[in-house]
């Protein structure tokens, strides 16, 4: 019998005074056996990083052909496509010549070598890539509860993730 995905709920309150966008945002996620906490919370921060109420998390990891999240327009147009991790050049590639902005949000402790190796990323203009420094994504996994109530602060750069007990400093690096 084959494990289920475990749904994670997540009341994201987002205060980002740097370019005035604020909003509350209820999330279901759903954690495939295969997928650790660390990268859970990573979907949190992409989601983050590009909220909006047409933002959706998707299958990506049954349906290899989708990224993490993404967003479509009322036609049902790719707007935004967002990967996390450390993708296959080839896709996101071809994700950008479907959609006119594409994200890969990117962590661990093999960032530099994936990115160095990925070669065709760095010659597409509508891709760009961050990278979240280690120490972020360990401090991020002890926000993590099955519900949680999380509230992000953005100013002069600085992010900061709150949960009901811990917080954590994000540091974001922009590699393209």
């Amino acid at each position: 019998m084959a494990l289920k995905a475990t749904i994670y709920k997540a009341d994201l309150n987002i205060a980002n005074m740097d370019v005035h966008q604020y909003g509350d945002y209820q999330l279901t996620m759903a954690l495939h056996p295969s997928e650790t906490i660390e990268r859970l919370m990573v979907r949190v921060l992409a989601y983050a990083r590009y909220a909006s109420e047409a933002l959706e998390f998707t299958k990506d990891l049954f349906e290899t052909d989708e990224p993490a999240l993404w967003e479509k327009d009322l036609t049902g147009q790719l707007v935004k496509w967002i990967e996390v991790g450390s993708p296959d050049e080839d896709k996101v590639k071809k994700a950008s010549a479907r959609c006119p902005h594409v994200a890969v949000i990117t962590y661990g402790s093999s960032v530099a070598e994936w990115y160095k190796r990925s070669s065709k990323l760095k010659t597409l203009k509508n891709v760009e890539v961050w990278q979240l420094s280690e120490a972020t994504t360990e401090a991020i996994q002890a926000l993590c509860e099955r519900t949680m109530s999380l509230q992000l602060n953005v100013m002069d750069g600085e992010w900061t993730l709150i949960g009901d007990h811990a917080q954590a400093v994000i540091e974001w690096t922009q590699l393209q």
